[in-house]
């Protein structure tokens, strides 16, 4: 599967943006779909994710209350819902896939396939 992450940008404290990501080559509704992010000089991190079927969701305690993470099998799309920005969410995000469907893992290193990354800046 491919893995294309988009919806990126600049916004202020306080904002909000909706990251993408869209698998191709196989059906989405294959994989548990995470996202993580990695800022400068950091390790990358664990944000969230969601099993193949929606059921099973699990987030960073960084993120609880202000991203949702959904998924769309029909558009083969999962969405990361980012409200309440802060400056300390900037990062490169980057969206995995995991052939495990039913596991929701926060561990880099289960996930097979990793998406491109997009770039999401927030201003004080």
């Amino acid at each position: 599967v491919q893995l294309q992450a988009s919806g990126g940008g600049l916004v202020q404290a306080g904002g909000f943006l909706r990251l993408s990501c869209a698998a191709s080559g196989r059906t989405a509704d294959s994989y548990a779909l995470g996202w993580f992010r990695q800022a400068p000089g950091k390790e990358r991190e664990f944000v969230g994710g969601i099993s193949s079927d929606g059921v099973r969701l699990r987030y960073a305690d960084s993120v609880k209350g202000r991203f949702t993470i959904s998924r769309d099998n029909a558009k083969n799309t999962v969405y990361l819902q980012m409200n309440d920005l802060k400056p300390e969410d900037t990062a490169v995000y980057y969206c995995a896939a995991d052939s495990t469907r039913w596991r929701v893992a926060d561990a880099a290193a289960f996930y097979d396939y990793w998406g491109q990354g997009t770039l999401v800046t927030v201003s004080s």
